[in-house]
């Protein structure tokens, strides 16, 4: 897609962001909080805060928390909400792991798909690479994850209705490269009034393909779960995976 960069995403589904993915955050911001307390002291960074789903309510626990992310528009929508304008924020490429300091961070984490939208492995492994650089020792990059689900796709690609009414439609219509783990696609909402597209491109990885950007980067796996509550990983829908830096390097 012609002129697509880290924050086209947020910057065209941002005034829709929170209707479309109406995710409830309580188990999310429970596993974090209680995963925080572990390790060491420190602050601790979210990559692409959006509209703070997850920062907001983790951020009223108590947790020094910065964010990272390319969309204004979606930073603007965290900052409307109470309490989303006391969470510092840097406009960047989460790639980047830049809050604008030198910080060392307890912890590092990204929800939902949103890693995936880093579009090239090259990117994936360089975000990897800052996180392990920017943590503190024993400190956890923490990613939730959707599994790829390839099978969904006939002939490598997918129209999907999401909401059906008498004045409009959502779908969502995604081609699928298996070359390049990409799924590229649009929230397309159709309404009397015209025709809405908003989209979403992320290039996928499969867990063992974590593990080895993990394992480049220095970080161990510390485990994984089928999902906020620490189900056990069945290899289907989102799951959570934790990475820890060691607390001496690796001789």
């Amino acid at each position: 897609m012609e002129k697509h960069g880290p924050e086209t995403y947020g910057e065209l589904n941002a005034d829709v962001y929170d209707e479309w993915h109406d995710i409830d955050p309580t188990e999310a911001v429970r596993f974090l909080a209680e995963l925080i307390k572990e390790g060491p002291p420190g602050p601790v960074l979210e990559l692409a805060v959006g509209t703070g789903r997850v920062t907001i309510p983790l951020a009223a626990e108590g947790v020094d928390l910065r964010g990272v992310d390319a969309s204004e528009a979606m930073v603007a929508r965290m900052r409307a909400k109470p309490g989303g304008n006391r969470i510092p924020v840097v406009i960047g490429d989460m790639a980047d792991v830049d809050p604008g300091t030198d910080d060392q961070f307890a912890m590092v984490f990204v929800v939902f798909s949103t890693f995936f939208f880093l579009m090239t492995q090259e990117e994936q492994v360089r975000c990897f690479a800052n996180v392990a650089r920017r943590l503190l020792p024993g400190g956890r990059f923490v990613l939730e994850c959707p599994m790829p689900d390839v099978a969904r796709y006939d002939r490598e690609q997918r129209v999907e209705a999401h909401q059906v009414g008498l004045d409009h439609v959502r779908l969502t219509a995604v081609r699928h490269d298996p070359v390049e783990q990409r799924f590229e696609g649009h929230h397309v909402l159709i309404t009397n009034g015209g025709i809405r597209l908003a989209p979403a491109f992320m290039r996928y990885a499969w867990p063992s393909e974590l593990d080895l950007m993990a394992r480049l980067a220095g970080l161990e796996s510390s485990g994984r779960w089928g999902g906020w509550r620490g189900e056990k990983f069945s290899g289907e829908g989102n799951y959570v995976t934790v990475y820890e830096k060691p607390a001496t390097p690796a001789s």
